[in-house]
C-alpha cells in the first residue's frame, strides 16, 4: 500500500459508500492536481490517503497534547473539534497548534520537526481510527 499525503481535502465522489470502493487514485490525479496515474496492475485498494497533514490526527487525542505540553497550553485555540479532523487543512492546523502552545513554558511552542513525531506515537489510535475514515480504512485493508 501507498500511504500519501492527500495535501488538500479529498472530494466526497472519492470517498462514498464502502471504504474499499473509494478513489484515491481518482483524487490523486484529478482532485490534487498532482497528476498522478495509477500504475498498471494497481488497484484502488493499494494507494491510501492520509490526513492534509499528520497534526489532523494529532488533533484527535486533546487530552494528551495538553498533558505532553503541560501548563500555558491554551485549547481552546486549536480548531474546533465539532469539525471532522481530515477536513481541518494543514495551514488550520499548524497554526492552531501553535497558537494553542505559544505559552508553554516545558516544552515550548510547536514545531513540526520537535513534537510532531513523538505526538503522534503518543496519541491513541482508537481515537484516531474512530474520528478519521482514511485511518479506518488503512486499518481494515
Amino acid at each position: 500500500m501507498l500511504p500519501v499525503d492527500s495535501e488538500r481535502p479529498v472530494s466526497e465522489h472519492c470517498q462514498s459508500g464502502a471504504l474499499e470502493n473509494w478513489l484515491p487514485w481518482v483524487h490523486l490525479h484529478h482532485g490534487s492536481g498532482d497528476g498522478w496515474v495509477m500504475p498498471e496492475g494497481d488497484t484502488e485498494e493499494n494507494c491510501h490517503l492520509m490526513v492534509e497533514c499528520m497534526e489532523c490526527w494529532i488533533l484527535v487525542d486533546r487530552k494528551t497534547i495538553a498533558a505532553f505540553f503541560g501548563t500555558g497550553f491554551r485549547e481552546n485555540a486549536l480548531p474546533s473539534d465539532k469539525k471532522p479532523p481530515e477536513s481541518v487543512g494543514k495551514a488550520e492546523a499548524l497554526a492552531g497548534l501553535k497558537n494553542a502552545t505559544r505559552d508553554c513554558r516545558t516544552k515550548g511552542r510547536y514545531g513540526k520537526g520537535e513534537h510532531s513525531f513523538e505526538l503522534l506515537s503518543m496519541i491513541d489510535s482508537r481515537k484516531v481510527i474512530a474520528f478519521c475514515p482514511w485511518a479506518a480504512r488503512f486499518i481494515e485493508i
